[in-house]
């Protein structure tokens, strides 16, 4: 049955605005970036994509192109809080849920102490329990989940879809009343197994384009000489494009190399060397081993041959 808008309104008057009857306005979340992170349109487009899905967004893309804090400034934008699960390789799927302190308790029991009898005071929860006993909702990071074991995405498969578990210590279920905003990040270091890909939004984060560059840095250093920036960036490009490079530099890593040459006060000529230099101003932030340090003195090499 529909209501006409005179009925609507009569409705309205007689029980109350939807605020004063308790309703909660149904829009959905909708992440539109920060002043403090440039987010692509089609990045947006995943984010709020994940979060009418109800789906972890999992986020691949080279090291240092702001994974993990793309996670951050999606709480930081929606007023959220932010639960953090920085993944190394001994990290087990089960301590996500929680830690049984078996030994503390053993330790105890010998001692007399009494809280032994109960189990409660040694378990210790890990981010999926706190995010699914949050009162409200919260973004979930779970950082570079492809250093783990191969096993360890499956291990959360059901964890994640149901957005539950069952603690076999205590008995109880943990399940969560809201569903967190789940993001998960991956260096592309191992592949991940279709059936955890299956219940994820995928979005890659390319490597940006100049001009997209141009606004990142404008972010991290608004008053930076405009032609600095343009000579640093086109240096910058013309590393990364070098045949043979090893280990491309990241956008973290440009960030920290204009900071130096920011704080060595330094012109956009200074950055201009010969081609028979050996390597480009304060190369230490750029290249990050021996092999393309010396592809950089192979090329000057070369360059001062061809002069000769």
């Amino acid at each position: 049955m529909t209501l006409s808008r005179r009925n609507l309104l009569n409705r309205r008057a007689l029980l109350g605005s939807p605020a004063e009857m308790g309703e909660t306005d149904a829009r959905p979340m909708k992440f539109e970036g920060s002043a403090d992170y440039v987010a692509t349109p089609d990045l947006t487009v995943a984010v709020n994509a994940a979060i009418a899905l109800e789906r972890p967004l999992l986020v691949k893309g080279e090291p240092g192109t702001g994974k993990t804090e793309l996670a951050r400034q999606i709480a930081a934008g929606l007023g959220l809080p932010l639960l953090e699960w920085h993944v190394k390789s001994t990290t087990k799927a089960a301590q996500g849920l929680y830690e049984y302190d078996a030994v503390s308790r053993l330790r105890d029991s010998q001692l007399g102490d009494a809280r032994v009898h109960d189990v409660r005071n040694y378990i210790r929860p890990g981010p999926l329990w706190k995010a699914f006993g949050s009162e409200g909702k919260v973004v979930l990071l779970i950082d570079e989940i492809d250093k783990a074991d191969i096993e360890f995405p499956n291990d959360l498969l059901q964890e994640l879809d149901r957005m539950e578990f069952f603690v076999y210590e205590t008995g109880e279920t943990v399940r969560a009343e809201t569903r967190p905003i789940v993001v998960i990040t991956s260096n592309n270091e191992k592949e991940l197994p279709d059936a955890f890909l299956r219940r994820c939004f995928f979005h890659y984060i390319r490597f940006p384009d100049e001009e997209t560059l141009t606004r990142i840095v404008a972010v991290h250093f608004p008053g930076i000489k405009p032609r600095l920036v343009r000579a640093a960036l086109t240096e910058f490009f013309q590393i990364r494009e070098t045949p043979g490079l090893r280990k491309k530099p990241s956008t973290s890593e440009v960030l920290d190399w204009l900071k130096l040459l920011v704080a060595e006060d330094l012109d956009p000529e200074d950055l201009r060397q010969e081609a028979t230099a050996v390597l480009p101003r304060l190369h230490g932030a750029l290249l990050k081993n021996e092999q393309d340090v010396h592809l950089f003195e192979r090329l000057a090499f070369m360059a001062r041959g061809r002069r000769s």
